[in-house]
Protein backbone atom coordinates (compact mmCIF):
# COMPACT_ATOMS: atom_id res chain seq x y z
CA UNK A 1 0.00 0.00 0.00
CA UNK A 2 1.26 3.45 -0.96
CA UNK A 3 0.33 6.90 0.21
CA UNK A 4 -3.15 8.43 -0.20
CA UNK A 5 -4.29 11.63 1.49
CA UNK A 6 -6.91 11.08 4.15
CA UNK A 7 -8.51 14.37 4.85
CA UNK A 8 -10.19 16.16 7.71
CA UNK A 9 -8.82 17.12 11.09
CA UNK A 10 -9.99 14.97 13.98
CA UNK A 11 -8.73 13.48 17.20
CA UNK A 12 -6.52 10.44 16.74
CA UNK A 13 -6.50 7.99 19.55
CA UNK A 14 -7.99 4.83 20.92
CA UNK A 15 -11.61 4.04 21.57
CA UNK A 16 -13.02 5.08 24.89
CA UNK A 17 -10.63 5.77 27.73
CA UNK A 18 -7.37 4.60 26.18
CA UNK A 19 -8.29 1.01 25.27
CA UNK A 20 -7.27 -0.40 21.92
CA UNK A 21 -9.63 -0.18 18.96
CA UNK A 22 -10.75 -3.71 18.07
CA UNK A 23 -10.70 -4.23 14.30
CA UNK A 24 -12.23 -6.98 12.14
CA UNK A 25 -10.98 -7.47 8.54
CA UNK A 26 -13.29 -8.48 5.70
CA UNK A 27 -11.73 -9.21 2.29
CA UNK A 28 -11.97 -12.21 -0.01
CA UNK A 29 -8.21 -12.16 -0.71
CA UNK A 30 -6.30 -13.89 2.09
CA UNK A 31 -2.96 -12.39 1.03
CA UNK A 32 -4.36 -8.88 1.25
CA UNK A 33 -5.87 -9.60 4.69
CA UNK A 34 -2.45 -10.78 5.85
CA UNK A 35 -0.88 -7.58 4.60
CA UNK A 36 -3.42 -5.38 6.36
CA UNK A 37 -3.05 -7.39 9.56
CA UNK A 38 0.73 -6.93 9.38
CA UNK A 39 0.36 -3.18 8.72
CA UNK A 40 -2.02 -2.65 11.62
CA UNK A 41 -0.32 -5.10 13.98
CA UNK A 42 2.49 -2.67 14.80
CA UNK A 43 0.21 0.32 15.24
CA UNK A 44 -0.51 1.70 18.71
CA UNK A 45 -4.03 1.40 20.12
CA UNK A 46 -5.22 -1.01 17.40
CA UNK A 47 -5.94 -4.71 17.90
CA UNK A 48 -6.96 -6.91 14.96
CA UNK A 49 -9.40 -9.37 16.55
CA UNK A 50 -10.70 -11.34 13.56
CA UNK A 51 -11.05 -11.67 9.81
CA UNK A 52 -13.33 -13.17 7.19
CA UNK A 53 -13.18 -13.92 3.47
CA UNK A 54 -16.88 -14.06 2.60
CA UNK A 55 -20.14 -12.31 3.39
CA UNK A 56 -21.46 -15.20 5.49
CA UNK A 57 -18.20 -15.55 7.45
CA UNK A 58 -18.11 -11.79 8.00
CA UNK A 59 -21.65 -11.54 9.38
CA UNK A 60 -21.08 -14.49 11.71
CA UNK A 61 -17.64 -13.31 12.82
CA UNK A 62 -18.71 -9.73 13.48
CA UNK A 63 -21.63 -10.92 15.59
CA UNK A 64 -19.36 -13.23 17.56
CA UNK A 65 -16.36 -10.93 18.06
CA UNK A 66 -18.23 -7.60 18.32
CA UNK A 67 -15.40 -5.37 17.05
CA UNK A 68 -15.32 -1.59 17.22
CA UNK A 69 -14.43 -1.14 13.54
CA UNK A 70 -14.90 -3.39 10.51
CA UNK A 71 -12.52 -2.84 7.57
CA UNK A 72 -14.73 -3.88 4.69
CA UNK A 73 -13.94 -4.83 1.11
CA UNK A 74 -16.62 -3.66 -1.34
CA UNK A 75 -16.39 -6.22 -4.14
CA UNK A 76 -16.87 -9.80 -2.94
CA UNK A 77 -19.16 -12.64 -4.06
CA UNK A 78 -22.71 -12.86 -2.67
CA UNK A 79 -23.39 -9.15 -2.49
CA UNK A 80 -20.06 -7.82 -1.26
CA UNK A 81 -19.66 -5.14 1.36
CA UNK A 82 -23.19 -3.79 0.99
CA UNK A 83 -24.58 -7.24 1.86
CA UNK A 84 -22.45 -7.33 5.01
CA UNK A 85 -23.61 -3.84 6.02
CA UNK A 86 -27.28 -4.66 5.49
CA UNK A 87 -27.04 -7.94 7.38
CA UNK A 88 -25.20 -6.49 10.38
CA UNK A 89 -26.87 -3.09 10.62
CA UNK A 90 -30.31 -4.12 9.48
CA UNK A 91 -30.60 -7.63 10.90
CA UNK A 92 -30.62 -9.28 14.28
CA UNK A 93 -26.89 -8.63 14.65
CA UNK A 94 -27.66 -4.95 15.26
CA UNK A 95 -29.15 -5.93 18.62
CA UNK A 96 -25.73 -7.03 19.86
CA UNK A 97 -24.03 -5.16 22.69
CA UNK A 98 -21.62 -3.55 20.23
CA UNK A 99 -22.68 -2.24 16.81
CA UNK A 100 -19.46 -1.74 14.85
CA UNK A 101 -18.45 1.18 12.70
CA UNK A 102 -17.67 0.26 9.09
CA UNK A 103 -14.79 1.66 7.05
CA UNK A 104 -14.72 0.56 3.41
CA UNK A 105 -11.25 -0.36 2.11
CA UNK A 106 -11.55 -0.99 -1.60
CA UNK A 107 -9.62 -1.02 -4.85
CA UNK A 108 -12.55 0.81 -6.43
CA UNK A 109 -12.92 4.58 -6.40
CA UNK A 110 -16.03 4.57 -8.61
CA UNK A 111 -18.73 7.00 -7.50
CA UNK A 112 -21.46 4.35 -7.58
CA UNK A 113 -19.49 2.06 -5.25
CA UNK A 114 -18.73 4.86 -2.80
CA UNK A 115 -22.32 6.12 -2.68
CA UNK A 116 -23.89 2.66 -2.39
CA UNK A 117 -21.55 1.73 0.46
CA UNK A 118 -22.16 4.93 2.39
CA UNK A 119 -25.93 4.70 1.89
CA UNK A 120 -25.78 1.16 3.31
CA UNK A 121 -24.19 2.49 6.51
CA UNK A 122 -20.40 2.73 6.18
CA UNK A 123 -18.81 5.63 8.04
CA UNK A 124 -15.96 6.14 5.59
CA UNK A 125 -14.37 4.94 2.38
CA UNK A 126 -10.68 4.77 1.48
CA UNK A 127 -8.92 2.99 -1.35
CA UNK A 128 -6.27 0.31 -1.14
CA UNK A 129 -3.55 2.74 -2.18
CA UNK A 130 -3.63 4.13 1.37
CA UNK A 131 -0.49 3.73 3.49
CA UNK A 132 -0.38 1.71 6.70
CA UNK A 133 -0.06 4.76 8.93
CA UNK A 134 -2.92 6.55 7.16
CA UNK A 135 -5.11 3.47 7.41
CA UNK A 136 -4.45 3.21 11.14
CA UNK A 137 -5.35 6.89 11.52
CA UNK A 138 -8.54 6.38 9.51
CA UNK A 139 -9.53 3.43 11.71
CA UNK A 140 -9.03 5.45 14.89
CA UNK A 141 -10.96 8.39 13.49
CA UNK A 142 -14.05 6.43 12.43
CA UNK A 143 -13.97 4.73 15.83
CA UNK A 144 -14.10 8.20 17.40
CA UNK A 145 -17.12 9.12 15.27
CA UNK A 146 -15.45 10.94 12.40
CA UNK A 147 -16.23 10.32 8.72
CA UNK A 148 -13.16 9.58 6.62
CA UNK A 149 -12.80 9.97 2.84
CA UNK A 150 -10.19 11.09 0.38
CA UNK A 151 -11.12 14.50 -1.12
CA UNK A 152 -12.34 13.05 -4.43
CA UNK A 153 -14.50 10.41 -2.73
CA UNK A 154 -15.92 12.94 -0.29
CA UNK A 155 -17.04 15.01 -3.26
CA UNK A 156 -19.03 12.04 -4.62
CA UNK A 157 -20.87 11.62 -1.32
CA UNK A 158 -21.59 15.30 -0.81
CA UNK A 159 -22.86 15.69 -4.37
CA UNK A 160 -25.12 12.65 -4.06
CA UNK A 161 -26.72 13.69 -0.80
CA UNK A 162 -27.01 17.33 -1.86
CA UNK A 163 -29.01 16.24 -4.91
CA UNK A 164 -31.27 14.12 -2.72
CA UNK A 165 -31.94 16.85 -0.15
CA UNK A 166 -34.60 19.52 -0.84
CA UNK A 167 -33.25 23.04 -1.14
CA UNK A 168 -34.74 26.16 0.43
CA UNK A 169 -36.69 26.90 -2.73
CA UNK A 170 -38.27 23.43 -2.67
CA UNK A 171 -39.41 23.97 0.91
CA UNK A 172 -40.80 27.41 0.19
CA UNK A 173 -38.24 29.08 2.46
CA UNK A 174 -36.43 32.35 1.72
CA UNK A 175 -33.05 31.91 0.08
CA UNK A 176 -31.53 34.95 1.81
CA UNK A 177 -29.10 33.94 4.57
CA UNK A 178 -27.23 36.68 6.50
CA UNK A 179 -24.43 34.30 7.52
CA UNK A 180 -23.81 33.24 3.92
CA UNK A 181 -23.99 36.86 2.78
CA UNK A 182 -21.33 37.81 5.33
CA UNK A 183 -18.75 35.57 3.65
CA UNK A 184 -16.39 36.99 1.06
CA UNK A 185 -16.03 35.19 -2.31
CA UNK A 186 -12.67 33.76 -1.21
CA UNK A 187 -14.12 32.57 2.11
CA UNK A 188 -16.89 30.78 0.20
CA UNK A 189 -14.28 29.06 -1.96
CA UNK A 190 -12.42 27.89 1.15
CA UNK A 191 -15.70 26.78 2.73
CA UNK A 192 -16.66 24.65 -0.27
CA UNK A 193 -13.29 22.88 -0.28
CA UNK A 194 -13.40 22.32 3.48
CA UNK A 195 -16.86 20.79 3.10
CA UNK A 196 -15.49 18.40 0.46
CA UNK A 197 -12.82 17.12 2.83
CA UNK A 198 -9.77 18.99 1.56
CA UNK A 199 -6.90 19.65 3.97
CA UNK A 200 -5.53 23.16 4.44
CA UNK A 201 -2.50 22.24 2.31
CA UNK A 202 -4.69 20.92 -0.50
CA UNK A 203 -6.86 24.04 -0.39
CA UNK A 204 -3.75 26.22 -0.60
CA UNK A 205 -2.59 24.32 -3.68
CA UNK A 206 -6.04 24.47 -5.27
CA UNK A 207 -6.44 28.23 -4.75
CA UNK A 208 -2.74 29.16 -5.17
CA UNK A 209 -2.52 30.77 -1.73
CA UNK A 210 -0.46 30.01 1.37
CA UNK A 211 -1.52 27.56 4.06
CA UNK A 212 -1.44 30.44 6.54
CA UNK A 213 -3.91 32.36 4.39
CA UNK A 214 -6.17 29.31 4.24
CA UNK A 215 -6.06 29.06 8.04
CA UNK A 216 -7.05 32.72 8.31
CA UNK A 217 -9.97 32.30 5.90
CA UNK A 218 -11.10 29.13 7.70
CA UNK A 219 -11.00 30.92 11.06
CA UNK A 220 -13.08 33.77 9.62
CA UNK A 221 -15.61 31.34 8.17
CA UNK A 222 -15.99 29.53 11.51
CA UNK A 223 -16.46 32.85 13.30
CA UNK A 224 -18.97 34.25 10.81
CA UNK A 225 -21.02 31.07 10.63
CA UNK A 226 -20.80 30.51 14.39
CA UNK A 227 -19.64 26.91 13.97
CA UNK A 228 -17.31 25.27 16.47
CA UNK A 229 -15.29 22.95 14.16
CA UNK A 230 -14.94 21.87 10.55
CA UNK A 231 -17.31 18.92 10.96
CA UNK A 232 -20.10 21.20 12.15
CA UNK A 233 -19.14 23.59 9.36
CA UNK A 234 -19.45 20.81 6.76
CA UNK A 235 -22.97 20.00 7.94
CA UNK A 236 -23.80 23.72 7.90
CA UNK A 237 -22.52 24.04 4.32
CA UNK A 238 -24.41 20.94 3.17
CA UNK A 239 -27.67 22.26 4.60
CA UNK A 240 -27.23 25.41 2.48
CA UNK A 241 -25.96 23.60 -0.63
CA UNK A 242 -22.64 25.43 -0.45
CA UNK A 243 -20.54 22.31 -0.91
Amino acid sequence: MTGEPVTGEAMAGGVGSGRACRVFLVDDHAVFRSGVRAELGGQPSIDVVGEAGSVAEAVAGIGRVQPDVVLLDVHMPDGGGVAVLRSVLGGTESESAVVPTFLALSVSDAAEDVIATIRAGARGYVTKTISGDELADAVRRVADGDAVFSPRLAGFVLDAFARAAPGPEDRGEPVHDPEVDSLTPREKEVLRLLARGYTYKEIAEELFISVKTVETHASNVLRKTQQSNRHALTRWAQSRHLD
